[in-house]
């Protein structure tokens, strides 16, 4: 090769690094401006600008795949042709009853009805279920004296023990003609959905639907860490369970995980509320299938009115997810929170706050409530472990008690404000709750139901160790190192 040949090449080849380099710096300067634009929470929008300039090439493709809520082209304009018609049947098929202006809860309910138009009613039947005994046994035999349809919707099914018997009671069922509708997390319920059990069940006829399904093909149009994180039961629209409990037996679930038995509980519902798990659960159906189950031939008749006022629990449904009332849930913890004027106690596996929801936690026990937060000694996220503890010291220094429970993976997910209002569902106090999954929270007023769950509060307490602030500042550095490294990666987790 002659010198002016070569001579060329070197010209062609920094003239190919020079408009390689051009085009870099614009699509990054272009994806950084599109973070701004967005006007999203202050620290995610930072964390994302600093992985998207600290890493090259890598902090572009990480915020293509999980910088913006995706849901596809197909579920937006489904979920744009729901809208109308499942507004018009809340409207008209359900009652919408106005709370007390002095009830703890009416500012929550109104919020809520106003952004998601679910109503807030009396005449609840709640039952605290707080093992899996309780649960797993009363759903079979609520699925035994089925006569018209189940419907299920879980992030994780997973078979073995007491999960088994369900499996069967459904099979049963199909075989009196019941019909059954199952709804399961792909990412969650994937071994499940391969399973011999699952198979089984479709042979008998009972619907076994995928929900957001992931694939490398699916990267591209939309995001595969948003999740189906609801648990959600309804039988002949009259019985309706949720809580934080998946269809697992915690004897046969991640026994090698090194965090014991995890510890849950559900609430079971009798009364005008089911109605609002059932439309919450067909519209999710219809997203996923296209079926509309919204007509006179699935919609049963209502609970008789003298059985509705033997019942005086007060109750509120609460869907959340993205594009559905983005800030729900986040909007309903800060008023539950800031109307506390004695005492506060939050229970929850993975507590990864945002800033708003620390500085209320802070702001509300330096006025002199007592704050109370519950989470487990062992956790199975080594990110949110460590994300987690880069709160405490803050929160401690404010006033706030926390202490952790050694009697397994605490999982129940539930907020008790001043011994007289409850949050409980599906809900975890971190950002992918409040962004990126699809959940469910029971909004409930009723005396005897937060007595039980004060009750139950207290077992927590018993086997759980508060930590103390002079102690907790002297854990080794290594573990402060990666509580701060974490911290600055939270707004992502």
């Amino acid at each position: 090769m002659g010198e002016a040949s070569v001579w060329d090449h070197l010209t062609l080849t920094t003239t190919i690094s020079r408009i390689v380099a051009i085009f870099y710096t614009l699509l990054l300067f272009a994806v950084a401006l599109r973070v701004i634009m967005r006007r999203r929470d202050i620290g995610f929008s930072l964390a994302w600008l600093a992985l998207i300039m600290g890493i090259p090439l890598a902090g572009l493709v990480l915020y293509g795949l999980f910088g913006e809520l995706k849901l596809g082209n197909r579920r937006a304009e489904q979920s744009r042709l729901m809208y109308r018609p499942y507004k018009s049947w809340l409207n008209a098929k359900t009652t919408q009853s106005n709370p007390e202006a002095t009830s703890l809860a009416a500012p929550i309910a109104n919020l809520v009805r106003f952004r998601t138009g679910m109503p807030y009613q009396q005449g609840n039947d709640l039952q605290l279920l707080t093992t899996p005994e309780q649960i797993l046994g009363r759903i079979v035999d609520d699925i035994a004296a089925a006569q018209h349809e189940c419907l299920f919707e879980f992030y994780i099914w997973f078979n073995g023990g007491l999960v088994d018997k369900i499996n069967q009671a459904l099979l049963d069922a199909r075989a009196r003609g019941v019909e059954c509708r199952i709804l399961l997390d792909s990412v969650g319920s994937h071994e499940f959905l391969r399973s011999d059990w699952a198979r089984r069940l479709k042979i008998a006829g009972v619907r076994l639907v995928e929900v957001l399904p992931v694939g490398t093909f699916r990267m591209l149009f939309q995001r595969l860490d948003l999740r189906m994180h609801r648990k959600l039961v309804v039988i002949d629209q009259r019985v309706g369970y949720t809580g934080s409990m998946n269809m697992v037996d915690p004897h046969y679930f991640k026994q090698d995980a090194g965090v014991g038995q995890w510890v849950d509980v559900m609430v079971r519902l009798k009364g005008p509320t089911v109605r609002s798990m059932w439309m919450t659960l067909v519209w999710d159906w219809e997203m996923e299938t296209s079926e509309r189950l919204l007509d006179p031939t699935h919609i049963m008749s209502v609970p008789q009115e003298a059985e509705i006022h033997e019942r005086q629990s007060w109750a509120q449904l609460i869907p959340s997810g993205p594009k559905f009332s983005d800030d729900m849930i986040p909007q309903v913890l800060l008023q539950a929170i800031y109307s506390a004027r004695h005492d506060i106690c939050l229970t929850t596996p993975y507590f990864v706050p945002d800033e708003s929801l620390a500085a209320a936690l802070k702001a509300v026990a330096e006025r002199g409530v007592q704050v109370e937060i519950i989470v487990p000694e062992q956790n199975d996220s080594v990110m949110v472990k460590y994300a987690s503890r880069a709160f405490m010291d803050d929160l401690i220094q404010a006033g706030v008690v926390i202490r952790q429970f050694s009697g397994g993976l605490l999982h129940t997910k539930s907020v008790l404000i001043d011994k007289k209002l409850v949050l409980i569902g599906t809900v975890n106090l971190d950002r992918r709750s409040f962004w990126l999954n699809f959940e469910v929270t029971l909004l409930v007023d009723d005396q005897r139901f937060t007595q039980k769950l004060t009750a139950l509060h207290e077992q927590y307490r018993q086997q759980a160790e508060e930590i103390v602030l002079n102690r907790w500042r002297h854990r080794p550095f290594k573990e402060r190192i990666l509580e701060n490294i974490f911290y600055l990666l939270s707004p992502l987790l």
